[in-house]
């Protein structure tokens, strides 16, 4: 009880909500929504957190990167990586963002990640040059999507298929030899329609290797649809379907520098990282059937998705017992090791123990396939209002790993293959059965809109090591997930929201029955306003986690030895505030200035002490905050508008982040009574922080009427140099100062 109050009492905070131009927006009925977002003057009366990021916001920057496009949304907290965000980290609400791996990623409202619950981590994320729209959800807003429900969700809208003939292309060319190319085209000839769509993304990367060559990567990306339109038994229906392959050639690495070195130049990239390279491809198949009434609706969704990716990078050096991490932390105690990754010294030197480079390549294959099911149904009973939501999905997912390993050299400043070196290291399968259902009831009583929901999970996993028969493993977990939320409108432009629900996020098939699911009670309590000019909305935010659940992964770990291994966090606190204000002011008949401000408090602390064996944690103390999670995040947006061009000026800024919550221990420092499965563990980020840091984006663009659109855009135009991370091994970089000039025609 003293908890539900806090979370009611924490000082306000706002939820996103689509804040661009009113007069160009599209329509509701324009864009396949999971859940209609408002987004006109009207108050929005709907329970629980809720974005819409339309098409014309999408357009304002040209972002390539996700990162970019969700700073405008409180509440969601980021840890870069790639500078590109090909490999996006996003968090909502102070979950870790590591992959991704805590919130439910859709694609038209069906999981898109390559195997939602037998191996969340993202490594596919669709490209969103191509959507039209993009959707958060959280808190209980995001209870009819799991299965990671403790956070929330993220649904990226693709292009629909037209009523009329419609077509367009974007060309871009910029600094890093940067190029996109985006094209489309979709008719309808009576009921039967059609939409092709095409995109090409590209760059030489802006990292130094030192020996020369390529940091770059190119994505490509296909979309097909054809649809039929009907009308039957008094209901307007539609049948669809959507077929999609997307690929990547990336020369990407998990290494980083030292700060001295990351000081003398942060877009180095050492030699050894020479035969970095990730390779995927990922298809999808989507039959989709809807059917419209008065007051019913329902769809029906049939999908396959097929991902595989193959990521060669280096993994260690033979004859060493120091990690990567612990290497770059301390280069002047491991000299030789250091050298070696820098190409300053040869792998075999007369009369020394050779070190080599051990490169592993993880190939994996993953599908997920399901259907599901969802509706609403409008009706009166006893007086009263009521909009009930239902659905079902029945799911199953996999993912194979083929995970090896090969020696490499260092010879003259470049890494050279080892012939007949090559040996497995991780060969495994796991998968999971999943049904699950949800039903809510939105009741409106007067002032109050009341919703009540609930979640059902059961899921059958199945893991299997694929080298040793004897090792596998059968569960089956089942949970009632139930939520509470509402909206009491004080007037025609303001009103009260809350929430409380149950958040859930399951172990992987591998895990052992000492890991726990992980669990959390979450509570939301703010408000919105909106009068025509200015919108507002204020979110405080609680979740208190009974268990928090960590994995380790190469990206965030590191230790080879403990790769697809979870770690239990015991009781742990998160809380904060999520606000948002907009408004377009007119500067006169001729032009407008939008400005808008986003701004996230994010507060957190174990409650227990630990002696964790996950290398973010290690030694934790009550009061000790989680890793990768800043303080103070905020947005500045402000534009000038005419009606022939357009200014957008972004300032986004993000205090620094711890790198590890707790410190080193090792077994002598455990209090009588209590155990652990190994001698301690090393955290050589111990007390290290990233950098806090202001980016600048600015955009501008000139509409040429019927000959297209002209436009240009400075991406970091400070070009700010910062930490942005020390995971897995060493300091990185985010992206620095991009020029990109591009053309767009559509009609």
């Amino acid at each position: 009880m003293k908890k539900t109050l806090l979370a009611l009492t924490i000082a306000t905070a706002v939820s996103p909500s689509a804040f661009a131009a009113d007069k160009e927006k599209p329509k509701d009925a324009d864009i396949e929504h999971i859940q209609i977002i408002g987004h006109s003057d009207k108050l929005r009366t709907e329970s629980g957190s809720a974005t819409l990021i339309s098409e014309v916001e999408l357009e304002a920057y040209e972002y390539d990167d996700i990162h970019r496009i969700l700073s405008n949304v409180p509440g969601v907290n980021i840890r870069e990586e790639d500078g590109y965000g090909l490999r996006p980290n996003i968090g909502f609400r102070g979950v870790t963002p590591e992959r991704s791996k805590k919130i439910t990623i859709m694609e038209d409202g069906v999981l898109i990640g390559p195997a939602p619950y037998s191996a969340p981590a993202a490594y596919y994320f669709p490209l969103t040059t191509r959507m039209t729209a993009v959707e958060v959800f959280k808190g209980p807003a995001a209870i009819k999507h799991g299965p990671q429900t403790v956070a929330g969700a993220l649904n990226l809208v693709t292009r629909q298929v037209p009523s009329e003939t419609i077509y367009g292309v974007d060309l871009a060319t910029g600094s890093d030899a940067y190029f996109k190319g985006h094209g489309y085209y979709g008719t309808r000839k009576d009921d039967v329609g059609v939409l092709f769509e095409a995109v090409r993304l590209q760059a030489d990367g802006f990292k130094e290797l030192d020996n020369g060559g390529d940091t770059g990567f190119v994505k490509n990306d296909f979309l097909a649809k054809v649809n039929y339109e009907f009308a039957s038994h008094g209901l307007a229906q539609k049948v669809e379907l959507k077929v999609s392959y997307a690929d990547e050639n990336s020369d990407e690495t998990y290494l980083g520098l030292t700060d001295d070195d990351f000081a003398a130049n942060p877009y180095r990239r050492y030699a050894a990282t020479e035969p970095a390279n990730m390779d995927t491809a990922h298809n999808q198949v989507m039959f989709t059937h809807t059917a419209r009434g008065d007051q019913f609706s329902t769809t029906t969704r049939v999908y396959r998705n097929n991902y595989e990716r193959a990521w060669r990078k280096l993994n260690s050096l033979t004859n060493t017992t120091a990690s990567l991490s612990e290497i770059l932390a301390e280069p002047q105690q491991y000299e030789r090791e250091y050298n070696v990754i820098t190409g300053a010294q040869d792998s075999v030197v007369g009369g020394e123990t050779s070190t080599f480079l051990v490169m592993g390549t993880n190939d994996r294959e993953y599908y997920s396939q399901g259907i599901q099911f969802d509706s609403t149904y409008q009706f009166e009973l006893a007086g009263l209002s009521h909009k009930a939501s239902f659905g079902v999905r029945y799911h199953q997912d996999e993912i194979e790993r083929k995970h090896f390993e090969e020696n490499y050299k260092m010879e003259d400043g470049s890494a050279v293959y080892i012939d007949g070196t090559k040996y497995f290291t991780t060969t495994d399968i796991e998968q999971t059965d999943a049904l699950s259902v949800y039903l809510e009831d939105t009741i409106t009583i007067d002032a109050l809109t009341l919703s009540a929901g609930l979640r059902g999970e059961r899921m059958e996993m199945h893991y299997e090591n694929l080298k040793d028969a004897d090792e596998w493993q059968d569960k089956t977990t089942t949970i009632w997930l139930p939520g509470l939320s509402g909206f009491y409108k004080l007037s025609d432009d303001a009103g009260l929201l809350f929430g409380v629900y149950q958040g859930f996020t399951p172990t992987s098939p591998k895990q052992d029955a000492d890991i726990k699911v992980e669990k959390s009670i979450n509570y939301e309590f703010g408000g919105r306003y909106n009068d025509g000019a200015t919108q507002f909305e204020i979110i405080s935010f609680f979740n208190d986690y009974s268990n928090l659940k960590e994995s380790c992964s190469q990206s965030n770990c590191g230790v080879l030895s403990d790769l697809d291994q979870e770690f239990n966090g015991g009781d742990v606190d998160v809380y904060g505030l999520e606000s948002r204000i907009a408004q377009r002011l007119p500067i006169s008949t001729q032009y407008d200035m939008p400005v808008s401000v986003t701004y996230t408090y994010t507060k957190s602390e174990f409650k227990d002490e630990i002696f964790s064996e996950f290398v973010q944690w290690g030694h934790v103390k009550p009061g000790d905050e989680l890793p990768y999670l800043a303080d103070h995040q905020a947005t500045f947006n402000i534009g000038l508008d005419a009606s022939e061009w357009q200014l957008n000026l972004a300032v986004k800024y993000v205090g620094e982040m711890k790198e590890a919550a707790g410190t080193s221990w090792d077994i002598s420092d455990l209090p009588d009574g209590v155990t652990a499965s190994s001698n301690g563990i090393n955290v050589p980020l111990e007390g290290k922080t990233t950098d806090s840091s202001v980016v600048v984006d600015f955009s501008a663009n000139y509409n040429l009427g019927d000959y297209g659109t002209v436009y240009g855009k400075i991406d970091n135009l400070l070009d700010e140099e910062t930490i942005v991370s020390r995971r897995p091994y060493g300091a990185r970089p985010g992206k620095p100062r991009q020029f990109v000039v591009g053309y767009k025609y559509s009609f």
